[in-house]
C-alpha cells in the first residue's frame, strides 16, 4: 500500500505517469475507496455538502470516467486502461483529500474566501496531473492530453450544473 501511495503522489508531481502503476483491480479498487474517502469527510464537515451534492459529486465523477475511458479505448490504447483509471482515481483522491483538509482547516485559520481559492488552485492541479495521465496513456504531446483534461472537467461541470438542485 505505501508503495502505491508513494507512486500516486509521483504521478500528483508529474515525476511518473499511469504505466508505474501495476495492471491490478485490486490497486484500482483500493483507489476508489481512497476517492470515497474525502468525499465522506466533507458529507460531515463542509457545511451545505449534503446528501444531493455527494450523489451529484458520485455522478459526475463516473461521467468523468467514463469519458476517460472512451478516450482511451477510442486512441487504440484499451491495454492501459486499468493502470489510467486507476491514476486518475487515485491521484484524484489525493488531490480531493488535500481539498477538503484545506477547506476545513484554512477556513478556520484564513477565512473561507482565502481557502476557497486554495482549493479552486488545486482543482487546476487535478485537471494538469489528469491531462498528465491521459497524455502518457495515448502517447500525445502533454498539451493534447490537458486539453482533454479540460474539456472532460468542462462537461462534468456541465452535468453538475444541470442536474443539481436549485438553491
Amino acid at each position: 500500500m505505501q508503495a502505491f501511495l508513494r507512486t500516486l503522489f509521483e504521478i500528483v508531481a508529474i515525476r511518473k505517469g499511469p504505466d508505474a502503476i501495476p495492471h491490478s483491480w485490486l490497486l484500482l479498487n483500493m483507489a476508489t475507496a481512497m476517492w470515497f474517502m474525502p468525499l465522506f469527510i466533507a458529507a460531515v464537515l463542509v457545511p451545505g455538502f449534503g446528501g444531493a451534492a455527494v450523489a451529484v459529486s458520485v455522478a459526475g465523477w463516473a461521467l468523468s470516467l467514463v469519458c476517460y475511458a472512451a478516450i482511451i479505448v477510442l486512441a487504440g490504447y484499451s491495454s492501459r486502461l486499468l493502470q489510467s483509471l486507476t491514476a486518475i482515481i487515485g491521484c484524484g483522491a489525493i488531490i480531493f483529500l488535500a481539498q477538503v483538509a484545506g477547506l476545513v482547516t484554512l477556513s478556520l485559520l484564513l477565512g473561507t474566501a482565502l481557502a476557497q481559492i486554495i482549493v479552486y488552485l488545486l482543482l487546476f492541479w487535478s485537471i494538469h496531473v489528469k491531462g498528465h495521465i491521459i497524455s502518457r496513456t495515448i502517447n500525445r504531446d502533454w498539451y493534447v492530453g490537458l486539453i482533454i483534461a479540460i474539456a472532460v472537467f468542462l462537461l462534468q461541470y456541465a452535468f453538475s450544473m444541470a442536474v443539481s438542485p436549485a438553491s
